[in-house]
């Protein structure tokens, strides 16, 4: 699908439209939108990490929720490897391409389990040791001391869960926009996705229940929970995720799927139907 300048400043403006349905005050408390600006101007309430601060070192449970991606893990586990106190949990939903041997051979942990991205979450949590949970996508690298990123996240006052900036692994200003989107959406309203690397404390995760058991948004919806107990920060580093759902589809189609199955859950439509949709959806364009 060809891509213009006024089609992507369209779909700045959706999901600005839709930041300020999903959360009112956001409209009192950061005004409209201007003309042109710039991501630095915005970062003033996101996570400074001190450089001098000694904390304790509570143990991190990396969850790997895959299917099918042998290819993608060696390089998102090769970002694991140097940090401390960290175990790495993969849960096979039954690939058939050597996800699970890859896995291993990495020195992750491999826990099998029916497909499906919240039940293999839930049970990666379920068999995490670490006090503190990371939920990971296949596709998705972490940055340089995330470790530490994550713990002096978790450890600021009245934070309940965290999540990275996003960098998209591909070229072009079209990506570019959606990343200035995404980052923007998390810092106004607190409500990263899954691609954004979500961290928090393994007992309020539990005590929340988990990821609700959804075929789609469970992500989403496991957000909203979780503003309601305390502040989701955003930490200043970035995750790279790939690009491969935007260069299938074409940024714009990508980007209105998107925000259309957000309005379709917030307006009650069965997840059910809205995965059906998303999978029709999903198919490349012609």
């Amino acid at each position: 699908m060809p891509l213009s300048i006024e089609g992507l400043w369209a779909v700045a403006k959706l999901q600005a439209q839709l930041a300020l349905w999903l959360n009112p005050r956001a409209r009192q408390a950061v005004g409209p939108l201007p003309q042109s600006w710039s991501l630095a101007d915005h970062y003033s309430h996101t996570v400074v990490l001190s450089t001098n601060e000694t904390l304790s070192q509570p143990a991190i449970s990396v969850v790997i929720p895959a299917l099918n991606e042998a290819r993608q893990l060696p390089a998102v586990l090769d970002t694991i490897h140097a940090a401390n106190l960290v175990e790495v949990i993969v849960v096979d939903g039954g690939s058939a391409d050597g996800t699970a041997e890859v896995a291993e051979a990495q020195g992750a942990r491999v826990v099998k389990s029916a497909p499906g991205r919240s039940y293999q979450l839930n049970c990666g949590a379920a068999a995490a040791t670490g006090s503190l949970l990371l939920f990971l996508h296949a596709d998705t690298r972490l940055p340089e001391g995330f470790d530490r990123t994550i713990r002096q996240t978790l450890a600021q006052p009245g934070v309940v869960a965290g999540a990275f900036r996003l960098t998209i692994d591909g070229p072009g200003r079209g990506l570019r926009w959606v990343e200035r989107g995404v980052n923007l959406r998390s810092r106004l309203l607190q409500m990263p996705y899954g691609d954004q690397a979500i961290f928090l404390k393994a007992e309020a995760f539990h005590n929340l229940g988990g990821f609700p058991e959804l075929p789609m948004m469970e992500d989403f919806e496991l957000m909203r929970r979780l503003r309601k107990v305390g502040k989701v920060a955003l930490a200043p580093s970035a995750v790279v995720t790939s690009d491969r759902r935007w260069r299938t589809l074409g940024i714009l189609r990508t980007t209105l799927a998107n925000q259309a199955m957000i309005a379709g859950y917030l307006l009650g439509v069965d997840p059910h139907k809205l995965a059906r949709w998303y999978r029709h959806l999903g198919k490349p364009c012609k």
